[in-house]
């Protein structure tokens, strides 16, 4: 009876600051704020209209709540949920050894780097609280097999619903499903045995849902990739490498003026280089064998040129000031900020465009983070908090760096999973047993 009396009073003021957490999140954030992919997703659903460009997966899961708050606040009310859903079953795990502890991570999703996504409607922010979830709930009942195969269940469903928001986190969701399936104990045979038998069955699901279930319009959306290489390539070895015919002014300025490392949105929507894809589409290279072929043509004959490009985004996409953080654009005016009439919104980008230029911010410090956790978590992979650290930390370091093959943007939404794995595990690998 006295156990049971001091675990209530320790789970009590950690449910009482996630409900307070959650009444504060749509408080701030309600209704929601809306991104351009929302805005194509949400159209896409009132028109019953599939593509794999935007996740045909995130259009059904929006219109089966969408009566709840129809329009962004539905999604708000799912991912808000979910979000102190995961804190809170991560800290109350650790409330068990030290309380103290527990109420920092609380606090940790209340900082910026976390809270000022919680409220934007974008997948990556909800494949990411769904993907920690999914770890929490495993690492609550990792020394309790009575609980612990439901657990597991329900979190492999959610890792693989992540996928499917987000395809390109094949390569990372092995890693965490190691530990969803092994909680207790670290064997590298069982991980290394596992990681590509669950990368081509999370593969196959996603042909199968996108394809097969909901006959998602095949859009090409890797050909995206292929362009932004095509115009690196361009750039660094001073060779048009684009299929087509093109003049000797828009070469030169395919070779000399289009190419942004911060996304491949200079060849598509922005002056003066969207005749790129203008001339892709007219032609009908996009999205065609040609625009393949040129591609691999382009990375053997200029392979040094493909690496400084890659390269040059990546450290772009970990330590630029310039990258993309916090959305706050109207969808019809760039110059207009779409919640100037919210000031509990408009308080909190004062403290975010605070911090937007500093490391806080970069990429590239979750990811080292996330890689110091490892190291501490790797002394303690005995341990239901080792083994948790390594399993978020892990996939999360994964996660960051496909995008230096895959990545065609610098948001620092991408690595929003590297930011709530780092501050969970930190919190995990920080608390010790007695």
């Amino acid at each position: 009876m006295s156990g049971w009396r001091e675990h209530k009073r320790r789970a009590l003021p950690i449910v009482a600051m996630c409900a307070a957490g959650f009444a504060l999140t749509l408080w701030v954030f309600w209704p929601g704020v809306q991104t351009f992919d929302a805005f194509y997703v949400y159209k896409d659903m009132g028109t019953r209209s599939y593509g794999d460009w935007q996740s045909p997966v995130m259009i059904v899961l929006w219109s089966l709540i969408d009566p709840i708050a129809p329009g962004t606040g539905s999604l708000l009310l799912l991912t808000v949920a979910l979000y102190w859903l995961a804190f809170g079953v991560v800290a109350l795990t650790v409330a068990r050894r030290s309380p103290t502890l527990a109420v920092v991570l609380l606090l940790l999703a209340l900082s910026p780097p976390a809270f000022v996504f919680v409220g934007i409607i974008w997948r990556d922010v909800l494949f990411a609280i769904m993907w920690l979830l999914a770890a929490a709930l495993v690492f609550a009942t990792a020394e309790c097999r009575r609980l612990r195969i439901a657990m597991q269940i329900v979190a492999l469903a959610l890792l693989a619903f992540g996928v499917l928001l987000r395809p390109n986190a094949l390569a990372a969701a092995p890693l965490l499903a190691a530990y969803i399936l092994w909680p207790s104990r670290f064997a590298w045979k069982r991980a290394t045995l596992l990681y590509v038998p669950a990368a081509l069955a999370l593969f196959g699901l996603v042909q199968v849902v996108y394809y097969g279930v909901l006959g998602a319009a095949r859009q090409q959306p890797l050909h995206s990739i292929m362009v932004f290489d095509l115009g690196g390539i361009s750039h660094f070895a001073k060779d048009n490498v684009f299929p087509g015919t093109w003049t000797a002014n828009q070469t030169k300025l395919i070779t000399e003026g289009c190419y942004n490392p911060l996304a491949w949105d200079a060849y598509w929507t922005q002056e003066p280089c969207l005749f790129v894809m203008e001339q892709l589409e007219r032609d009908k290279l996009f999205a065609s064998p040609a625009l393949t072929e040129a591609w691999k043509s382009a990375i053997l004959k200029y392979p040094a040129a493909y690496v400084r490009h890659r390269t040059t985004f990546m450290a772009t996409f970990l330590a630029g000031a310039e990258n993309m953080t916090m959305w706050s654009r109207a969808l019809d005016d760039p110059d207009k900020i779409i919640f100037a009439d919210n000031p509990r919104l408009m308080a909190l980008k004062a403290v975010h465009d605070r911090l937007k230029q500093t490391p806080v911010f970069y990429a590239g410090t979750w990811l080292l983070l996330n890689l110091i956790v490892c190291g501490f978590a790797w002394r303690r992979r005995e341990t239901p908090e080792g083994l948790f650290a390594l399993g978020i930390c892990g996939s999360a370091i994964v996660y960051v760096m496909t995008f230096y093959a895959v990545g065609v943007a610098t948001d620092f939404r991408y690595a929003y999973w590297a930011v709530l794995a780092g501050m969970c595990g930190t919190v995990a690998v920080a608390t010790r047993r007695t």
